[in-house]
C-alpha cells in the first residue's frame, strides 16, 4: 500500500495520506514524497492548486510516526529523530510558503505532525467530525511543526491554552483559533473535490461552506485570557491555583499529566513566536527544544508511556508542574551552533 498517494486530477495536484489504520501518522518517507511532489507542482502550468487529504473516515492525521521513534532513542540514535524532524519542518515551511493556494480537508483527528501538513495550507476545511489539537507536551515534546505560529495568532492567550493543555478543538474551536478557515460538511466534500479539480479555483470552497458551529473555546474566552496572560508558566499555574472554580479546577487537572518543562518551554514558545511573526523562526526555536529533548530524556519516556507501554504514567525528569525552572527553559531554546536547523539543508 502506498503511504501516500500522489496525482494530478483536472487542474488539483492531489496528496491523499493513505495509512489509514495507523491514524495516517505521517512517515518519513511521507515527508520526502509530499515534498518532492510540490517541488514539480510549484513549475507544473497545468496545476492551478494543491489538494491534500487523507484515506479514512478517522483520521487527516494524528501526528508524526513516533512509535519508530522509540527505538532508536532507545538506542541512543539520536539522529534518526533530529532528521526526521528537520525533514518534517522543511515542509511545514514549504507548504505555508507554497506560490499556489493549498487546500486541505482536515476529517478526524488531525495532531501534532497533521497540524504541520493541514493547517499552514492556505485553505483549510474542517467538517462536523474534525478534531485539531497540538498535544505534544503529553509526551514530553513541545508543539512544533510551526505549530507555536499557529498557536501566537490564535485570539487573545488561547494560544498558550491550546498549547499547554492539549484540548481538541471542534469544527468551530479550531476556525475560532485560527487553525481552520471554513466549515463544510462532510458530505458535501466529494462535490467539493470535483468542483476544485475541475475549476482549479479554491473560491469554490466559499460557494459551499455553510456558517461555522458554536466554540465553546470562544466561550471560554474571559477565563482563558484571564489566567493565562502571566508571563511565565508558573505564573499561569498561580492564577489558576488561586481561583475556587470549576473551570480552573478542570483546567489544572489537564496540565497535570503533562511533561513540566514542555509546558514551561511552550509558553516561551509562544511569546517568542508572537513576536517574530515567521514560521521559519517558530521552526528553528522549535527544533532547539526538539534536538535537545532527543537527549534530556523526557520525549523517550513520554512515548513510552502513551505508545508502547500505554500505562499513561510517564515519570518526567521533573517532579511536578511548576519545577521547570526559567533557566532551563532558556538552555532548552538557546541557539544550537552548528547544529542550529537550516531549512535548506535538511540531510
Amino acid at each position: 500500500m502506498n503511504e501516500i498517494i500522489l496525482r494530478k486530477e483536472g487542474f488539483a495536484g492531489r496528496a491523499t495520506l493513505n495509512r489509514p489504520g495507523a491514524l495516517n501518522a505521517i512517515t518519513l518517507h511521507m515527508i520526502r514524497a509530499l515534498g518532492g511532489a510540490l517541488d514539480r507542482w510549484a513549475t507544473d502550468d497545468g496545476i492551478a492548486l494543491i489538494l491534500i487529504d487523507a484515506t479514512g473516515e478517522r483520521a487527516f492525521s494524528a501526528g508524526g510516526d513516533i512509535a519508530d521513534m522509540h527505538d532508536a532513542l532507545a538506542r541512543g540514535e539520536f539522529e534518526t529523530a533530529r532528521r526526521f524532524w528537520r525533514e518534517e519542518y522543511r515542509l511545514n515551511a514549504a507548504l505555508a510558503n507554497f506560490s499556489k493556494p493549498v487546500v486541505t480537508l482536515l476529517n478526524g483527528f488531525t495532531m501534532g505532525g497533521g497540524v504541520g501538513l493541514g493547517c499552514h495550507a492556505s485553505h483549510r476545511v474542517v467538517g462536523e467530525s474534525s478534531r485539531v489539537a497540538m498535544p505534544e507536551c503529553g509526551i514530553g515534546l513541545v508543539p512544533d511543526v510551526g505549530g507555536s505560529l499557529l498557536l501566537a495568532r490564535a485570539p487573545g492567550r488561547a494560544g498558550e491554552f491550546l498549547g499547554t493543555t492539549g484540548t481538541r478543538m471542534g469544527p468551530g474551536d479550531a476556525i475560532f483559533a485560527g487553525f481552520a478557515d471554513r466549515y463544510v460538511p462532510e458530505e458535501d466534500w466529494p462535490d467539493l473535490t470535483a468542483r476544485l479539480e475541475a475549476s482549479g479555483d479554491p473560491a469554490e470552497i466559499v460557494r459551499v461552506a455553510r456558517p461555522a458551529p458554536e466554540s465553546p473555546l470562544a466561550a471560554a474566552e474571559s477565563d482563558i485570557n484571564r489566567h493565562f496572560g502571566g508571563e511565565t508558566f508558573r505564573d499561569i499555574l498561580t492564577s489558576l491555583a488561586g481561583t475556587e472554580d470549576a473551570w480552573s479546577r478542570e483546567t489544572l487537572a489537564r496540565l497535570e499529566p503533562h511533561a513540566p518543562l514542555a509546558l514551561a518551554a511552550t509558553i516561551e514558545l509562544v511569546r517568542r513566536a508572537r513576536t517574530a511573526k515567521r514560521i521559519e523562526t517558530a521552526l528553528a526555536n522549535e527544533y532547539r527544544f526538539a534536538h535537545r529533548v532527543t537527549e534530556q530524556g523526557d520525549f523517550l519516556e513520554g512515548i513510552r508511556a502513551a505508545v508502547i507501554d500505554k500505562d499513561r504514567s510517564p515519570r518526567w525528569a521533573h517532579d511536578s508542574l511548576c519545577a521547570a525552572t526559567a533557566e532551563e527553559v532558556s538552555d532548552m531554546l538557546s541557539p544550537l551552533g552548528p547544529e542550529e536547523l537550516k531549512l535548506e539543508d535538511v540531510t
